[in-house]
């Protein structure tokens, strides 16, 4: 990498601005051709509440820095709008699996289809068109991040490369989703509830922004290989974190616990382990009540202590442990530029510790 200054820091924040910044010139530019074609108004207004509602921008954050990783050192402008579209991806991802879920909230505020479906009033079928509604918007968002995508200036060879990383990425994420969805049931096979969490969420979190980030700046093998073998283990944490804080909320009080994997019957890393080490007796209570839809408080609450008796809880914070250390032996052993090296280190905690 002789040629290349060596920062000693990126700031994090100033790249969450700037991808933010892009995503907002660009949903303004969406929103002023909408009205210029008569287009519904909200579509656009719509993605940019849901953008501005919060999110910690950590995949376009792992893009720019896998940029910086690979040696980027001319102007942003390229990756910037690659890190822009990784952001609504993700909005597209999440407004579909609130869909699915039937997920009432995100972020604070009501889940996509809940609100288009509050707009509908009191129709016999508000329900059914605010979820057709919000899987339209979701659709745009996919299509407008391939546009970003596609819109990012950058040499040939480097696009084929990116292009290719996106669409594995994409092709991920949907079977990842679909075994999530066919997947439900109280199981105790934790491989398959690993490979729900690495195809639906830790490839498309972790690695893949790092490989494009790099891909953009021209990455060698040496490089992309590196992204895998620290994308995969903190995705994976990333995962296991977001389904421990569904189930039992943060020691902080900033995510409170849910009903919506219980309900759902998600096969997750948790529920594996608890039925896994359960007596026959705590067994059957798990299977009786995780899946049903009209699982109450007071059965979550019986749940929770089950995987709190059986030591789920304590072995699900160990797996995570387990792979945060695993991806800072990574970066010990890289010889990475100090200021991708110290963000990516940050980053790290970022995703194993709390998720948004």
């Amino acid at each position: 990498m002789s040629g290349v200054i060596d920062v000693q820091e990126i700031d994090l924040d100033a790249v969450r601005e700037q991808v933010d910044a892009v995503l907002e010139d660009f949903l303004e530019d969406k929103a002023g051709a909408a009205a210029r074609r008569s287009h519904p108004p909200e579509v656009a207004n719509t993605l940019r509440a849901f953008l501005a509602a919060g999110g910690k921008r950590v995949r376009a954050l792992l893009c720019v820095v896998g940029w910086h990783a690979a040696g980027g050192s001319e102007d942003r402008a390229a990756v910037l709008r690659v890190a822009a579209s990784l952001e609504l991806f993700v909005a597209f991802a999440l407004i579909h699996d609130d869909i699915m879920d039937d997920s009432a909230v995100r972020r604070g505020r009501p889940a996509v289809h809940r609100a288009l479906c509050t707009r509908l009033g009191q129709s016999s079928r508000a329900e059914r068109l605010g979820a057709g509604g919000a899987l339209l918007v979701g659709n745009l968002a996919l299509i407008w991040a391939q546009e970003l995508l596609h819109t990012a200036d950058l040499p040939l060879r480097r696009r084929r490369t990116v292009h290719a990383l996106y669409d594995a990425m994409l092709e991920e994420v949907m079977y990842g989703q679909y075994l999530d969805v066919m997947g439900t049931g109280p199981d105790d096979d934790i491989d398959a509830a690993l490979r729900i969490a690495r195809y639906k969420t830790a490839t498309a979190t972790v690695e893949r922004p790092l490989q494009l980030g790099a891909a953009v700046a021209g990455a060698d093998d040496t490089t992309v290989n590196l992204c895998t073998a620290l994308g995969l283990p903190l995705g994976e944490a990333f995962q296991i974190r977001d389904d421990l804080l569904d189930v039992f909320g943060s020691t902080d009080g900033a995510c409170t616990p849910g009903l919506g994997d219980l309900r759902e019957g998600k096969r997750t890393v948790l529920l594996a382990l608890g039925l896994r080490a359960a007596t026959p007796a705590q067994q059957r209570r798990l299977r009786s009540l995780v899946g049903r839809a009209d699982l109450d408080e007071h059965g979550a609450a019986e749940v929770r202590a089950i995987l709190e008796e059986t030591g789920a809880r304590r072995r699900t914070e160990h797996m995570i442990t387990s792979r945060y250390e695993q991806a800072l032996r990574v970066l010990d052993a890289a010889a990475l530029p100090t200021a991708a090296s110290r963000a990516l280190r940050a980053l790290a905690v970022t995703a194993t510790q709390y998720t948004s």
